[in-house]
């Protein structure tokens, strides 16, 4: 309760349909009530119904896993290639300046000794 289920589904590598599966397992077999909003009550259960809890939790499936792995890759991959991009946008504007050097220098009436004549 109270947290964003896109978010926590990522955080904790599974799909947001297997946390609404296991809420919905929970309600139906466990001792949480149907809540809006807030925080579920505090189990008396204790022990027994964390328990009966874990052992109701369907590990994640061989595709989640995969799944999440390669969102993990996405990211890493989309990090390089920001990198890349910041890379590309230096070099692209060093080489604009040494471009606009050597047409400077190369330009008629620029020469060291018309610019020593000014003087």
């Amino acid at each position: 309760a109270g947290e964003n289920v896109s978010k926590l589904a990522d955080e904790v590598g599974i799909s947001r349909q297997r946390l609404y599966e296991w809420r919905d397992h929970l309600r139906l077999h466990g001792d949480l009530k149907s809540r809006r909003r807030g925080r579920p009550a505090r189990s008396t259960a204790g022990l027994d119904g964390a328990a009966q809890l874990q052992n109701s939790v369907d590990l994640p499936t061989s595709q989640e896993k995969a799944l999440t792995k390669a969102r993990r890759r996405i990211r890493e991959l989309e990090q390089k290639v920001g990198q890349q991009q910041l890379d590309l946008d230096f070099f692209r504007e060093a080489l604009r300046h040494f471009e606009e050097d050597q047409r400077r220098s190369s330009a008629p009436g620029e020469t060291g000794s018309s610019k020593s004549s000014k003087r």
